[in-house]
């Protein structure tokens, strides 16, 4: 059981500089890079990093119950990327659309541009239900970025409706590429550089967007990850009118230019938050993340106001 709120109210006069602290959850909660859905019921479904890919769910978004795998005879078919046997999938990003849930996941090793993107689907989540998709996007040395860290956005606009997959670790950052919403793959072979940094060795990755009001914003984990509490990674955004971009911090600065408006770091017993998700729920738009402490690394849910504008963890 993970129960922490908020933390860092020393005193009253201290109060308004204090950080709010993961919302309050309980059970299976040691998790890695979560994303959220809801299907139709109002079921909660989490999904993390892991051999296989763990699934979790919950009733309430709160107590959570791990139920297994997506793959749990494991995925032979991403052993070439992670180099061993049934090895950890990484940084999934769950959406449900046409009655659907798609899955993109990535398999690759600590520090190699030998990586890739698949699609898992199912109808209803559960175990055993779901189908391998394949292939959908993969990179090697030859390219200047990597592909991992899959986040995929559905958006209408006046001419029909557009699909794309963002991604993207250290390197040049993070890319977009087109999406054919009949497949679920690639619609063309053009790379769009959405964000990208040359400070700390490019450490940027773990893209997610989401809209709010007029502007579609993007959220990156900085610096370093998977370092227990000596994990550094922290969560930035930048926003833009368009979805295609460009995107730009508080202060102006393009994303595509090393830009980046803090939104979550590390504060009191909290480390290297990251590996975030965005999406709507009833309450209104949440933050999902994993944070480390000296037991291991948890979920960390909180709700985000965006009444200045700017998200701002709440």
């Amino acid at each position: 059981m993970r129960l922490l709120s908020l933390v860092g109210l020393l005193s009253a006069p201290l109060a308004a500089l204090a950080v709010v602290g993961p919302g309050v959850v309980y059970g299976s909660t040691n998790v890695h890079d979560p994303t959220i859905c809801k299907d139709s019921s109002g079921k909660y479904w989490l999904f993390s990093t892991a051999p296989g890919i763990d699934i979790r769910t919950s009733t309430d978004r709160t107590t959570w119950t791990y139920v297994g795998k997506i793959w749990p005879n494991g995925a032979s078919w991403t052993d070439q990327y992670t180099l061993t046997t049934n090895g950890n999938l990484w940084a999934p990003d769950c959406t449900i659309t046409g009655g659907k849930f798609l899955v993109y996941y990535a398999a690759s090793s600590f520090g190699s541009q030998n990586s890739a993107i698949f699609l898992a689907s199912s109808t209803t989540g559960a175990v055993g239900s779901w189908s391998n998709y394949g292939l959908v996007t993969s990179s090697s040395s030859s390219n200047n970025y990597n592909a991992i860290d899959p986040k995929y956005e559905t958006f209408l606009i006046i001419d029909g409706s557009n699909w794309y997959l963002a991604f993207g670790s250290w390197w040049t950052g993070i890319k977009r590429i087109p999406i054919s919403s009949s497949t679920g793959k690639p619609s063309s072979s053009t790379v769009t550089a959405i964000a990208q940094r040359t400070a700390a060795s490019g450490a940027i990755e773990a893209p997610a967007m989401y809209k709010y009001g007029s502007y579609w914003y993007l959220f990156t984990s900085w610096d370093v990850c998977c370092q227990g509490t000596s994990s550094t990674y922290n969560i930035r955004v930048g926003r833009s009118s368009s979805v295609t971009g460009t995107f730009v911090d508080k202060s102006g600065v393009a994303l595509t230019a090393g830009g980046g408006t803090l939104v979550l770091s590390s504060h009191d017993a909290i480390y290297g938050p990251g590996g975030q998700d965005v999406y709507d729920d009833g309450d209104g738009p949440i933050l999902v993340y994993h944070y480390y402490t000296s037991s291991g690394s948890w979920l960390g849910i909180n709700r985000l106001d965006f009444s200045s504008g700017w998200p701002v963890v709440a």
